[in-house]
């Protein structure tokens, strides 16, 4: 099986000379040259821990780096961060930090054997514990108390039930409902709404920069707001039975989105022109993935305000929005 993977490697630098040139390309005379059954067994008895505290650093040495130097330890990476692979003597390592450098992806995580590298699979624990937290975690009340927000709950219960019950998640309570009468502004132009959704630390990362800059680009645009509250536990669809009780022009919900082991931290912002029970999903615009690592929250605060503005002067959200 490893022949035949170098040779289908080899097959496709030789295109890639072909139509690139040699120019960029990796000089396999310089490469440093494949070591044999032996060097392989030493390397591998050197990346043993044993009683002079040793580890597998030599076979994690990133290209980057000077030889012997092993890679930096970093965090959950985003887009254009200087990461490092584990992979030693890369056929293309142009290519494999190109990779690197576009994507926050597991790529290069290499292995000790058949199994994974101890420092990968702990990165790996780490980000799906970060995930489980997120779910479970609740919404600091000192952020929302920044921006003068007050809670009301879904019908969900609890966690549990909110993860099997999405059906619970889109309706407020009688007591949410006569809180939200009485405290916010009816028939606005803009209402937003914030939710934990199924990540509560998307809000506690993101909102400090997201709404001070929706605010910003509605002000720009002569638009008035609303008054901004919390929902705990809710779901997408709770914008609706809100949209019914206030009335607004277009409602944005900024809600945590669903934890993966690249980010515990997104946000997704839905929007829709006049929400009422019965919008079906294709009425509703959203930008997703709003984390340091992907949309920026300060920009993405800006293109929602340049979004609502269009669904209030075409009248429409979804797919007969024309952005």
């Amino acid at each position: 099986m490893t022949i035949s993977l170098d040779r289908l490697v080899d097959q496709v630098m030789a295109e890639l000379e072909k139509k690139l040139g040699t120019a960029g390309l990796p000089d396999k005379k310089d490469a440093p040259a494949p070591k044999s059954i032996a060097e392989a067994s030493d390397s591998k008895q050197d990346t043993t821990p044993g009683a002079g505290g040793g580890s597998q650093e030599h076979a994690r040495q990133s290209p980057v780096t000077d030889a012997g130097s092993p890679a930096e330890e970093s965090g959950i990476l985003g887009f254009g961060d200087a990461a490092s692979h584990n992979v030693p003597n890369p056929k293309w390592a142009e290519g494999m930090n190109e990779l690197l450098a576009n994507t926050p992806a597991r790529i290069g995580v290499w292995r000790a054997g058949t199994r994974p590298l101890t420092r990968e699979m702990l990165k790996f624990r780490c980000d799906h514990a970060a995930a489980v937290d997120s779910i479970y975690g609740e919404v600091n009340q000192a952020v929302l108390d920044e921006f003068g927000m007050f809670t009301v709950e879904t019908r969900y219960g609890n966690t549990e039930n909110y993860l099997k019950r999405p059906d619970r998640g889109r309706i407020v309570t009688d007591e949410g409902i006569e809180l939200i009468r009485k405290q916010c502004v009816m028939k606005p132009q803009v209402q937003v709404v914030v939710s934990d959704g199924l990540s509560a630390n998307a809000v506690e990362a993101n909102l400090r920069d997201v709404y001070p800059s929706l605010l910003d680009s509605l002000e720009a645009y002569g638009l008035k707001t609303g008054t901004p509250f919390f929902v705990r536990g809710g779901r997408v669809a709770v914008m609706d039975q809100i949209g019914e009780l206030l009335q607004p022009e277009v409602l944005v919900l900024l809600i945590g989105e669903r934890p993966g082991l690249v980010s515990s931290k997104s946000m997704s912002a839905y929007m829709c022109f006049r929400p009422r029970q019965g919008t079906v999903e294709s009425d509703r615009t959203v930008v997703s993935n709003i984390h340091r690592g992907g949309t920026p929250p300060v920009e993405a605060g800006a293109h929602i305000g340049t979004i609502l503005k269009k669904m209030i002067e075409q009248q429409a959200s979804g797919v007969r929005l024309e952005i």
